[in-house]
């Protein structure tokens, strides 16, 4: 029954601990993938400089320090605070919708968009040039043709990803898996009411109706 809770120290049913146990997994990755993200940056900014990059694999890869203050990739590099505004709104959407965790495949896809939105929100309330209006560290570059990233950007398509997939292929929030179809209502008649035609006909024993008399008739 709603509202009613266990006991303290009674034993968490079967899907509360598996609830617990993917909200732990979607901790767990979003906690690396900010840490990676973040060591990743301050290992950048003091040993890259900007407009410096260094050529790893020719021009195939390459680190370059980039300061960005618009979306993944360098999107709408006018729209610093809109985009902090939307990252906001992305952990708070994340945060809620785990409530109802309890796919491992859910729970991995939510953890890596949850980390990389934390990733890039922290540059965003830490870094120059003020708070909520801060410059993203990129320092990732894949050709010329590319859009420099960071670790958090990638975290963010890799989730993306497989959100995509995780819809497709049928696996919801809950665990579940297949498509989901909507309960059918009781019928108020029974069930064998409505195979057997004879059983709509009235009982045998029913009184027949009383002979309408004359008047009534030309009525």
């Amino acid at each position: 029954m709603r509202g009613v809770q266990a006991a303290p120290g009674a034993p968490l049913s079967a899907a509360a601990r598996i609830r617990r146990r993917r909200i732990g997994i979607l901790i767990g990755v979003a906690a690396f993938v900010l840490a990676a993200d973040a060591i990743t940056k301050a290992i950048v900014v003091v040993h890259l400089r900007q407009a410096e990059p260094v050529h790893l694999l020719g021009d195939v890869l390459m680190l370059d320090l980039l300061r960005n203050p618009g979306a993944a990739f360098s999107v709408g590099t006018g729209n610093t605070i809109v985009f902090t505004a939307i990252a906001v709104i992305v952990v708070v959407a994340i945060i809620r919708t785990a409530r109802n965790l309890r796919s491992l495949g859910w729970a991995v896809t939510l953890g890596l968009l949850l980390g990389g939105a934390l990733g890039n929100l922290s540059d965003r309330i830490f870094r120059a040039p003020g708070l909520f209006r801060g410059d993203v560290v990129d320092w990732i570059e894949l050709t010329r043709y590319w859009p420099v990233f960071n670790l958090a950007d990638s975290a963010i398509v890799c989730g993306g990803i497989l959100t995509v997939l995780l819809a497709m292929l049928g696996y919801h929030l809950d665990g579940t898996h297949g498509e989901r179809h909507a309960p059918v209502a009781p019928s108020d008649a029974p069930a064998s009411a409505a195979s057997d035609p004879d059983s709509a006909a009235a009982p045998d024993s029913a009184p027949a109706p009383a002979p309408a008399d004359e008047a009534d008739v030309e009525r």
